[in-house]
């Protein structure tokens, strides 16, 4: 079994304890989202209503200084960062959804009408990503934004803009949870998080503002 699925802490995480906070928005609205089809690394555009919900993510942000601003390269988490008042957010390779392989495009219901039963979280995905896999790539960028410092100490603050299954896997993985704990944390579209601490422990701050 990998440290993953054990829960271990990410690389590099022991070193910042207590150190940078990461926030989490999730994108809008999609076709798919909006009929439950399995999204991963399709590259739909957000709908009229998801562009709405992005610029409302505003208003959660505000007052926020951050120090580095990630996106996933997919457009319908690029659009919400530059529509939620990030413009110049970086590119992040890492945090594209989960790939779910012969599910791509499918409807969710459909795969649990075939298969009683069914979860994602304990099942997996044929010819995807396995859920380790997905667990590794939240783990490096959780390892990135705990490198961020600042200059007159206070903790740093990174936002992360990607999407629902990475971005539940992401807490799992901030918590030294196994990734398959992400399914304990459900999150709408365009809704904000705030991965902290509790002293020196990892902590959820707020979840789905």
């Amino acid at each position: 079994m990998s440290n993953i699925s054990k829960g271990s802490t990410p690389a590099s995480a022991t070193a910042a304890l207590g150190g940078p906070k990461l926030w989490l928005l999730r994108h809008g609205e999609t076709e798919w989202s909006r009929s439950g089809q399995y999204t991963g690394l399709t590259d739909l555009p957000l709908t009229q209503v998801g562009e709405d919900q992005a610029r409302s993510a505003q208003a959660a942000l505000a007052g926020v200084d951050f120090d580095l601003v990630l996106t996933s390269p997919l457009q319908r988490a690029h659009r919400t960062a530059i529509l939620a008042g990030f413009p110049e957010a970086i590119v992040e390779p890492n945090a594209v959804e989960w790939d779910y392989g012969d599910y791509e495009g499918v409807d969710s219901a459909v795969v649990r009408a075939e298969n009683p039963g069914y979860l994602i979280w304990d099942n997996g995905v044929p010819n995807g990503e396995t859920l380790e896999q997905v667990g590794e790539r939240a783990d490096r960028i959780v390892s990135r934004a705990l490198a961020i410092t600042r200059e007159d100490g206070n903790p740093a603050n990174v936002l992360l803009v990607a999407h629902g299954h990475f971005l539940r896997i992401m807490a799992a993985r901030w918590l030294r949870l196994p990734a398959g704990s992400g399914r304990h944390f459900v999150l709408g579209t365009a809704k904000v998080c705030t991965l902290g601490w509790d002293k020196k422990t990892p902590a959820i701050e707020q979840w789905g503002l």
